[in-house]
């Protein structure tokens, strides 16, 4: 005799595949210490500053090593590597990744072409001249 839609007692036993781990996320929420790759995602963050009257604190890890770290009370933009393996944050508002490439940082060239259009703009009268 046949028994159709019968279950072996091999099926009947078997578990459900496990669920894979959820993703890296992409948004940082909380002051903490996160591992690149694996609680958050690489990429370019953005902040918009420290929380309150306070001043923001992140720094970038890889290993042992502080690869970049700042404390400010400006809004922030950072680039997570994937070769870092933890970030860290502290008094900071959320975090979010973001498509934004990282603000161009000046050379001292941009700084002295600043400082040369200044004095121009405003030049100081010469100097008195000694009889």
């Amino acid at each position: 005799m046949v028994l159709v839609g019968a279950v072996s007692a091999a099926t009947a036993q078997a578990d459900p595949p496990p669920e894979p781990p959820p993703a890296p996320k992409t948004t940082i929420d909380a002051d903490g210490t996160y591992a690149v790759g694996k609680d958050i995602q690489p990429g370019t963050y953005s902040s918009a500053g420290p929380v309150g009257d306070g001043a923001c604190y992140w720094k970038r890890v890889n290993g042992t090593d502080i690869v970049d770290n700042a404390l400010s009370k400006k809004a922030q933009i950072i680039q997570i590597a994937p070769t870092d393996t933890a970030f860290t944050t502290s008094e900071c508002q959320s975090w979010q990744l973001t498509d934004a490439p990282l603000p161009a940082q000046p050379g001292a060239g941009d700084i002295l072409g600043q400082l040369g259009q200044l004095i121009l703009r405003n030049p100081a009268a010469p100097p008195p001249s000694n009889p």
